[in-house]
C-alpha cells in the first residue's frame, strides 16, 4: 500500500448493527425509537462494529449495549464514565458511546458525569431523560418537575429539577445538544456529536409511557400543535420557531432572551445562532418553557484539547529512551523471598 491508495470507506446497513437478543423494554417506550435512530446512524458514520464500544450504567436506558452488534459494557449504577474513560485510553482507536439516564448520570452518577466532561474525553454521551426513575418502578428523579407524584413523593415533589444541559455546560462540556427521541432530526445531531472531538453530551428527552407518559406532550405531540413550540436551532440562522413567525431577540436593557412577533419575514433584529458563544447556549437551555420555546439541536459545539489525547502524549514524552522493563519495575524498592517450604510447627 502506498499514499496513492484510495481508502476505502466501510459500508454497512443499519440491519448490521442489530444483535439477535429480544428488545426489551415496555411497549411504545422511547428508547425503542432512540435505538433505530442509533442503528441508522451508524452506517452513515461509516463506523465500523469491531471499532465501536457501548458503555452504560443502570436503568432502562441501559440495556442499550446488548442491542447493538458492537463491544460493550453494562456496568454499574452512575459509573459508566468511569469505564468509559478506561476503555478510551485502552485503546483511543476505538469509537466509544456512553449510554444513560437522568437518574443513572445526574443522582449517583452526577459526579462521575461532571469529571468526564470536564476532562473532555473523546466519546459520545447520551442522556435519555424521561424524568423519573422507570427500571424501579416510578420514582421521582433529579429532573422530575415540582408536583410529580411518585410512589417515593406521593404528595408531589418539593425538589427544583436539574437542568441536564445547563449542568453539562456548567461542567465544562464543549458540546451541549438536545434532539426528541421520535424526531427525524436525532439522526443530525447524533451524526454531529460524532463529528465532534471531544465530550459530545446530547439530552434526548425520552417518553416513559407507564410511568410518566406524555410530560413532554406540549412540545413533542404534533396533534397538539408542539411544532410551535419547538426551536431547531442552526448555527448562522437566526432563532426563529412557530413556523417562522416568532423569534428570539436580545433584550438590550436586561441582556435576556425575549420573544418576538416576526412580520413579512423580517429577521433582521433577531439573535443569529452561533454554536462557539457558551454564553448564548446558556441562555437557550434556561429558557423557561412555556413562556419561551424548547430550543433543541446544537446548542454548543467549539472543540478542546481532548483528556485522552493528553494522556497519550504525556505517556509518550515520559517513555522516550526508556526501555520496558517488567520485572525491574516490580522489584525496586523494599522487597522480600517467601519460602517456599511451610515451617514446621
Amino acid at each position: 500500500m502506498n499514499d496513492m491508495t484510495p481508502i476505502v470507506p466501510f459500508v454497512s446497513k443499519p440491519k448490521d448493527w442489530e444483535t439477535d437478543q429480544e428488545v426489551r423494554w415496555c411497549p411504545g417506550c422511547g428508547d425503542y425509537a432512540i435505538l433505530k435512530a442509533v442503528q441508522r446512524t451508524m452506517p452513515e458514520l461509516g463506523a465500523r462494529p469491531e471499532n465501536t464500544v457501548f458503555v452504560s450504567g443502570i436503568g432502562c436506558s441501559s440495556r442499550f449495549p446488548y442491542y447493538m452488534e458492537t463491544y460493550g459494557f453494562h456496568t454499574i449504577h452512575g459509573r459508566a464514565p468511569a469505564v468509559a474513560t478506561g476503555v478510551k485510553l485502552a485503546n483511543p482507536e476505538l469509537d466509544v458511546w456512553i449510554i444513560t439516564g437522568d437518574g443513572d448520570a445526574l443522582s449517583i452518577g452526577g459526579n462521575h458525569t461532571m469529571h468526564l466532561l470536564r476532562r473532555n474525553l473523546n466519546c459520545q454521551f447520551l442522556l435519555f431523560n424521561n424524568e423519573i426513575y422507570g427500571l424501579t418502578k416510578g420514582q421521582y428523579s433529579p429532573t422530575s418537575r415540582v408536583g410529580t407524584r411518585s410512589p417515593s413523593t406521593p404528595l408531589g415533589s418539593v425538589d427544583r429539577p436539574a437542568n441536564p444541559c445547563a449542568f453539562a455546560l456548567g461542567s465544562g462540556a464543549r458540546f451541549v445538544a438536545r434532539a426528541i427521541d421520535v424526531n427525524k432530526n436525532l439522526v443530525g445531531v447524533l451524526k454531529a456529536a460524532y463529528a465532534h472531538q471531544g465530550a459530545a453530551f446530547v439530552e434526548i428527552f425520552q417518553n416513559c409511557i407507564v410511568y410518566n407518559d406524555d410530560v413532554f406532550a406540549p412540545f413533542t405531540d404534533k396533534k397538539a400543535g408542539a411544532d410551535a413550540n419547538q426551536l431547531w436551532v442552526e448555527h448562522g440562522k437566526p432563532l426563529v420557531f412557530a413556523g417562522g413567525t416568532k423569534g428570539l431577540a436580545l433584550d438590550a436593557t436586561t441582556l435576556t432572551l425575549k420573544v418576538v412577533d416576526v412580520a413579512d419575514d423580517d429577521v433582521s433584529g433577531l439573535v443569529v445562532h452561533d454554536v462557539t458563544n457558551r454564553g448564548l447556549a446558556h441562555m437557550l437551555v434556561e429558557m423557561p418553557f412555556g413562556a419561551f420555546p424548547m430550543a433543541l439541536g446544537i446548542l454548543y459545539d467549539d472543540p478542546a484539547p481532548t483528556f485522552d489525547s493528553a494522556v497519550i502524549e504525556q505517556n509518550a514524552r515520559a517513555s522516550v529512551g526508556k526501555k520496558p522493563d517488567l520485572q525491574k519495575l516490580v522489584s525496586q524498592g523494599q522487597t522480600w523471598m517467601v519460602d517456599k517450604q511451610p515451617h514446621a510447627l
